[in-house]
């Protein structure tokens, strides 16, 4: 039953959500019914817009997975867009500069080397604040920055494309031998096989979280550190490799787009992906599994927002303001319920082991 009321929420936010986006579409004397057409024919009323919908999708995946992950050993992993930006280039450069080595030998190789670059940096907060007690969120949100500059000099001079031809910076093109293939034949369609590995992250997550010691330990730590301490779990350790993890599969956010898309990595490409997948986990309530279709309503909405924008004439802000609104009604469930009068056990309004959430005590994570 805890997984039937745990649903009602967030499904009642998106829906409360978009009524009010349609009031406020109306107020600014927008068209509501050409709005709301044109967000559904660039999201999924059309098979051009369903694969492009699948393509924002993927990044949301990964980047919704690296926050949740982090939730659920009381982590707060702010520095997923800084991670994606080293996972992208890492995988960038290993895609152009590593030669001789055939296909998919050179993709796995690409896609790893984002892997590690992404893990590498979510693991500085995780030691950080292991073994200084320097509090994640301060530490990963300067990252971010720390990352964006660095990309932005390599971008501008060591890994700046040599073709005279390319006016903005950015790296040369990926070796065909290191692309990931595309999902469909048809050209028009620029859906790759990222999505399936998605898909395939989220089972793994959920395994790794229910299945495996690690998991275990993890939901531990976040549910309580120090019990967990007496109980013999290395909490340093744990909270180190937690951090890692989740800044592995931010970098993998990355390196999707970098094999699957652009086969290149340009300035600021992925910028709004990290601070975005903060609203994917929160929505998905730190579900692997919720992770999915909370990750496909935002890559709709982005996808759907172009078209929205085209046949009605409003602002592409009010997609934004859509995404906000859901985010405030799942983050203050028992206003949800009040204005439905859904009745639920207090149980259900609870966080699951290790869940962060905004607020008094939450989020905790001691060393």
């Amino acid at each position: 039953m805890r997984t039937l009321y745990a649903l009602i929420v967030p499904i009642l936010a998106v829906l409360t959500a978009l009524v009010l986006g349609a009031v406020i579409i109306a107020l600014t004397g927008g068209d509501v019914a050409k709005a709301y057409q044109g967000l559904w024919e660039g999201s999924l009323g059309r098979p051009r817009s369903i694969s492009d919908t699948l393509v924002r999708t993927t990044p949301y995946i990964f980047g919704g997975l690296a926050v949740a992950l982090a939730f659920k050993g009381g982590l707060f992993n702010i520095g997923v867009e800084g991670q994606i930006t080293v996972g992208s280039l890492a995988t960038a450069f290993v895609g152009y500069a590593v030669t001789g080595v055939p296909f998919p030998l050179h993709l796995i190789l690409a896609v790893a080397a984002g892997f590690v670059a992404g893990a590498a940096w979510g693991a500085i907060p995780g030691f950080l604040k292991a073994f200084t007690g320097a509090h994640e969120v301060i530490v990963t949100i300067m990252l971010n920055y720390v990352a964006i500059n660095v990309a932005n000099f390599l971008l501008s001079g060591p890994m700046k494309d040599k073709n005279p031809a390319v006016a903005i910076s950015q790296t040369a093109p990926v070796l065909p031998s290191a692309r990931l293939p595309a999902l469909l034949a048809d050209p028009q369609y620029r859906v790759h096989w990222g999505v399936v590995i998605g898909v395939v992250a989220a089972l793994a997550v959920w395994w790794l979280l229910q299945k495996s010691t690690l998991g275990f330990e993890i939901r531990t730590v976040g549910a309580n550190p120090h019990a967990a301490r007496y109980a013999g779990i290395a909490v340093g350790r744990t909270t180190v490799t937690l951090m890692a993890l989740s800044g592995g599969l931010a970098g993998l956010a990355g390196a999707m787009d970098v094999v699957g898309l652009n086969f290149y990595y340009a300035a600021a490409f992925t910028a709004g992906y990290g601070f975005d997948s903060i609203a994917v986990a929160l929505l998905a309530r730190s579900s692997p599994f919720g992770v999915l279709p909370s990750a496909l309503l935002f890559g709709g909405l982005a996808a759907g927002s172009s078209r929205m924008q085209f046949l009605s004439q409003i602002p592409i802000d009010i997609i934004h303001l859509v995404q906000a609104l859901v985010l405030i009604f799942v983050a203050a469930p028992a206003l949800i319920r009040w204005i439905y009068r859904v009745r639920m056990p207090k149980e259900a309004d609870m966080p699951a082991t290790g869940e962060v959430q905004f607020g008094a005590g939450w989020g905790k994570a001691e060393t």
